[in-house]
């Protein structure tokens, strides 16, 4: 008897010893009994952000190319200052960050505070506005706790999930939720904006910039914006994936201050079930390719209009935007292993991931006084051109970069691709150049704007 209450007395001191001891939860039924030991491992490395924005304190007949003139010297006029507050992760014991371009991409001035109330001021190494990310490096930061990135591509639907941040400013807060989608696509953006992880986990003002983790602690994404009418969480959350995240430092830490996304220099549309069964297909999935660029690095590893692509890097890809977020993940200066559908075969080939290639040069040039339109800025189009503006992949001309003192007064704006003068196709700068040194004659210029032809008419 004496035996077994020993027994009985070692088994309940075990026992007090696995309850209290700390670690991340192992299994289900320890996840169900509290969240505590993931948050105590995750929540040092998430960081409140505060940002100080200086905008130009001007009216919008400041920006105006006709009444500009007019308020040039109206008054001395004030700055205004807004502040920006959000979030951030820690991703580096030397003080590296990520947050989102909106709440730090146009700050004077970052002060990053940490959970034990420690302050160090940052500075931003790489900004994209498209991706709605930016890469900070704290000053003076060293020995500090981060959180390691989870490869993204392999979380699913349903995985318990939480979000860190600090919404609504009252403080550094913790939601639960699941995963509720992949490949959420919100934009019909050619870039890799607009391709989420959902998540029901509340996600509130204040929370953008901040961590959305696994039951380990590890990074799956960046909260970054809800879907509400309101403007309060609904359930439905979108965080970053960690894969691009991890591109972004990637890039940021080789000294890059853009982030560069491959060029694919294709157009293509999704594959519903009606297109699917014109094509003979059993299943809707891939993209059908519809253009495809001379300098695209698609046509020379063999890829042509009317192809499907369904995989890269042996993931599956149902939209344009998802393809280019695989090419991002990719990464510059990398082949990836794209997946071509054509007449039933299902091939394999590498593409090269490419900037977009300022071929032919873009020859730019300013147009001089003795010019009708004296600062008029132009550029022949190609596909450097073509990715910077945003321009169809078929754009071919002169590209107006700026417009000058006079091009906006007569209807011209930056973006603008000339497609020729009086009727005649305009092919070099110099044939604009040459219309315009003589003057007294009424002059059209035909041009493709945001898709649309316009003709514009003046005297010159």
């Amino acid at each position: 008897m004496r035996l077994l209450s020993c027994v009985f007395v070692v088994l309940l001191f075990c026992g007090a010893t696995l309850v209290t001891e700390e670690r991340v939860p192992q299994s289900h039924s320890e996840i169900s009994l509290s969240f505590a030991s993931v948050v105590r491992q995750a929540a040092p490395a998430v960081v409140n952000i505060h940002a100080k924005v200086i905008r130009p304190g001007r009216t919008s007949f400041f920006n105006d190319p006709f009444f500009s003139d007019f308020f040039r010297d109206f008054g001395t006029v004030r700055p205004r200052v807004q502040n920006s507050l959000g979030s951030g992760v820690i991703l580096s014991a030397q003080g590296i960050v990520v947050s989102n371009y909106h709440v730090v991409g146009q700050a004077t001035d970052i002060r990053v505070v940490l959970s034990d109330r420690r302050e160090f001021s940052a500075r931003v190494l790489l900004g994209d506005k498209e991706s709605d990310l930016a890469i900070l490096q704290l000053e003076g930061g060293v020995d500090l706790p981060f959180l390691e990135i989870r490869d993204s591509d392999r979380v699913e639907v349903g995985e318990l999930v939480l979000a860190i941040g600090n919404p609504f400013g009252v403080g550094q807060t913790v939601s639960s939720g699941i995963v509720s989608g992949l490949a959420r696509t919100i934009s019909a953006s050619k870039s890799a904006r607009g391709y989420f992880i959902q998540t029901d986990a509340p996600i509130n003002p204040g929370n953008s910039g901040g961590a959305l983790i696994d039951i380990s602690g590890k990074l799956i994404g960046i909260n970054t914006l809800i879907l509400s009418r309101s403007g309060g969480s609904n359930g439905i959350g979108l965080a970053i994936p960690a894969n691009l995240v991890g591109q972004f430092v990637d890039q940021a830490m080789q000294g890059a201050i853009r982030f560069q996304r491959p060029w694919a220099g294709i157009e293509g549309q999704s594959i519903d079930s009606d297109l699917a069964n014109s094509l003979g297909m059993k299943v809707p999935r891939g993209v059908l390719i519809s253009e495809v660029h001379q300098h695209s690095s698609f046509l020379a590893a063999d890829i042509r209009v009317g192809d499907i692509i369904t995989h890269v890097d042996e993931l599956e890809v149902n939209s344009i935007s998802e393809m280019h977020f695989r090419m991002s993940v990719a990464g510059m200066g990398h082949r990836a292993k794209v997946t071509r559908l054509r007449d039933g075969i299902t091939k394999d080939l590498e593409v090269a991931m490419i900037v977009p290639p300022d071929e032919p040069p873009s020859l730019v040039r300013t147009l001089g006084n003795q010019t009708a339109l004296p600062g008029l800025k132009l550029a022949i189009v190609n596909p450097l051109r073509i990715e910077e503006f945003d321009l169809p992949l078929s754009a071919s001309g002169i590209l107006v970069i700026e417009t000058g003192q006079f091009g906006g007064r007569v209807g011209l704006r930056s973006g603008d691709v000339i497609l020729g003068l009086n009727g005649q196709k305009t092919e070099t700068v110099e044939d604009f150049v040459r219309e315009f040194v003589l003057f007294g004659r009424l002059v059209q210029i035909d041009l493709l704007r945001d898709k649309q032809r316009l003709a514009i008419r003046l005297r010159i």
